[in-house]
C-alpha cells in the first residue's frame, strides 16, 4: 500500500513580520487526512498564526508549507476557516448567511438554498433558519458559522478558538456536535484552544507550543476511539491525559518576574 500524502506539511518553516523578531521558528509537522490536530500554548506563541499561514491569509518567511500538495492560496477552495467570532452578517438571516459562500462562488439560488437548509438541519438549526443573528444565542451563532463552513465540503477545517467565549456547558455540547459533524463530513481539522480538556476531548494529536519565538515543544497522541461520548470526560484515562498535557504546558510557561 502506498503511503498517504499529508494534507498539510510544514517544513522548517519560519515566520516574521518585516524586520521584526521571529514569530515562528523551525515548524515541522505533517497532518494526515482525518487528523484532528489541536494547538495549545501560552498567549502569543503563534497558534493563530499557524492557521493564517495554512489558509493563505499570511505568507511565511522561510521554509516550506503545502496544503493538499499545493501552495496555501491555491488550496483555498479545499479549506474553510472558523474564527473566534461567528462573523455573521447582521442584516442577513441564518439561512442567507449560510448561503453566502456558495453565492460568492456563483452557485445558483435554488441549489445554494437547498444546501444551506441541509447544513442548518445538520447542526440542529433548521427551525430557526429565518432568524437574524440578533435573535440567536452565542452557541447558535457559532453553529451557523460551522454550517456556513460545511457548505463548501472542505477537506480541511481551520478553527481558531471557536468556542472560547461560550460557557462550559455550551462548549462541551458543541465539542460533541463538532465530532458528530466530522464523522459525517470527514474533514481534517486544525484547532486552536486554551482549554486542555477541550483539546483532549476533540483531538487525536495535540501540539504544545512554546513562545518567543513560537516553536512546537511537544506532541501528545490521544488514542481514545471515535466516536467519543460525553462520559469520556469523567474517566481516569481522560484525566490522566489532561494532566499530561497540563504538565507540558507548565514547562513552557514563562516564569513570573518579581
Amino acid at each position: 500500500m502506498e503511503p498517504v500524502s499529508p494534507i498539510v506539511n510544514f517544513t522548517s518553516l519560519q515566520k516574521r513580520y518585516g524586520d521584526g523578531p521571529l514569530i515562528l521558528d523551525e515548524i515541522n509537522l505533517a497532518l494526515q487526512p482525518d487528523d484532528f490536530v489541536t494547538f495549545i500554548g501560552p498567549s502569543g506563541c503563534g497558534k493563530s498564526t499557524v492557521l493564517k499561514l495554512v489558509s493563505g491569509l499570511s505568507p511565511w518567511t522561510k521554509g516550506g508549507l503545502t496544503v493538499a500538495g499545493l501552495k496555501p492560496r491555491e488550496a483555498r477552495d479545499r479549506q474553510a476557516f472558523i474564527f473566534q467570532d461567528a462573523t455573521l452578517l447582521p442584516w442577513l438571516t441564518a439561512q442567507l448567511n449560510v448561503e453566502m459562500p456558495l453565492r460568492l462562488r456563483g452557485v445558483n439560488a435554488g441549489e445554494r438554498a437547498e444546501k444551506a437548509r441541509q447544513m442548518l438541519a445538520l447542526v440542529g438549526l433548521g427551525e430557526v433558519r429565518d432568524y437574524y443573528p440578533r435573535q440567536l444565542s452565542g452557541g447558535m451563532k457559532m453553529r451557523v458559522s460551522i454550517a456556513r463552513a460545511l457548505t463548501l465540503a472542505p477537506q480541511l477545517l481551520l478553527l481558531d478558538e471557536p468556542f472560547g467565549a461560550l460557557d462550559e456547558m455550551t462548549r462541551n455540547r458543541l465539542n460533541e456536535e463538532l465530532l458528530a459533524l466530522r464523522a459525517q463530513s470527514s474533514f481534517t481539522a486544525m484547532f486552536v484552544t486554551h482549554s486542555v480538556s477541550e483539546a483532549v476531548f476533540l483531538s487525536n494529536r495535540i501540539v504544545v507550543m512554546s513562545a518567543n519565538p513560537g516553536r512546537f515543544h511537544a506532541e501528545v497522541k490521544v488514542d481514545f476511539a471515535y466516536p467519543r461520548r460525553p462520559d469520556l470526560r469523567e474517566s481516569a484515562a481522560f484525566q490522566a491525559k489532561v494532566n499530561e498535557v497540563s504538565a507540558l504546558l507548565h514547562e513552557v510557561e514563562e516564569p513570573v518576574r518579581a
